[in-house]
């Protein structure tokens, strides 16, 4: 039991690291972007490519971060930020072929094999917790995940850049005429959120393979995430990422039959009980 409770405390943070950029930039900006699983996958790639270049786990988390961030910048610069008036029918679609273009790319630069990120040697092994043997680099990444949760509280809560981007929340039009340039506070928002995916993508390649592809299968736990947290909600996307996590991993091993149907009839029961979700975004989301 206490294995399984942290393998899926492991998952959780692992998708609370992905879905907090999508669910805050559409809270924010109104903005769908299903693209946002490509630049899981880049940071993945890219990881990975600095690990076999410099050995060090450490600068490919930093890389693959980096290379997330800078390719979610120009991506809303050159064309994501003329489809935020659009409507989100075309965003969906614009977003969606972005993902089959990615995937094309990523065949052509690292190929159609499935390769795993080889971790940090210091956090090799395993660690005696509450009495059981478990491996280090998982706890690692749920030590990651709550550090980076409060962080986001924390600045989102008690800084001055959180109460611009709450006011913004709240009546951007009133913000930009106090003299705040919002657009580009929400644009920062959006690099920060672009980046998560990229760090989600470094941290995931020592657990999971790195494949063209892999965005697809996190995108829509991603989205099932954003869905029952609510929308726009950072407290949101960590209560959704838990109950995700939680029921994705006991299902495969309590029910394996039905644990496919058993996360989409939790999203379900979710909407029916709050359409708006379990912690939607208000002032103080």
């Amino acid at each position: 039991m206490i294995i399984q409770l942290l393998n899926g405390l492991q998952l959780a943070m692992l998708l609370f690291l992905l879905s907090v950029g999508l669910s805050v930039v559409f809270g924010l900006m109104r903005f769908v972007n299903l693209a946002h699983g490509t630049l899981f996958m880049l940071g993945a790639f890219v990881g990975l490519s600095t690990v076999e270049a410099t050995g060090s786990f450490w600068l490919a988390l930093a890389a693959g971060t980096l290379a997330a961030a800078v390719a979610g910048g120009l991506l809303y610069l050159g064309l994501l930020r003329r489809l935020q008036p659009a409507g989100p029918l075309k965003q969906v679609l614009v977003t969606f072929g972005l993902i089959f273009i990615g995937l094309e790319v990523a065949r052509l630069v690292w190929g159609d094999y499935a390769e795993r990120l080889p971790g940090p040697a210091s956090l090799a092994g395993a660690t005696e917790i509450f009495g059981v043997y478990y491996p280090t680099y998982r706890l690692f990444v749920i030590a990651l995940g709550l550090a980076v949760a409060a962080l986001l509280h924390f600045g989102l809560e008690r800084t001055r850049l959180g109460a611009v981007i709450r006011a913004g929340v709240d009546d951007r039009t009133m913000t930009a005429a106090l003299g705040i340039d919002i657009d580009r506070v929400f644009f920062a928002v959006f690099v920060v959120g672009c980046a998560l995916a990229g760090l989600a993508g470094v941290v995931a390649g020592p657990v999971l393979s790195v494949y063209a592809g892999m965005d697809m299968g996190v995108l829509i736990l991603a989205l099932v995430v954003v869905v029952i947290g609510g929308p726009g909600s950072l407290k949101g996307a960590f209560a959704g990422a838990l109950l995700v996590g939680m029921a994705e991993t006991f299902g495969q091993v309590w029910l394996p039959e039905v644990a496919g149907m058993l996360l989409y009839g939790l999203m379900a029961a979710v909407l029916v009980l709050r359409p708006q979700g379990l912690l939607p975004a208000g002032p103080r989301a």
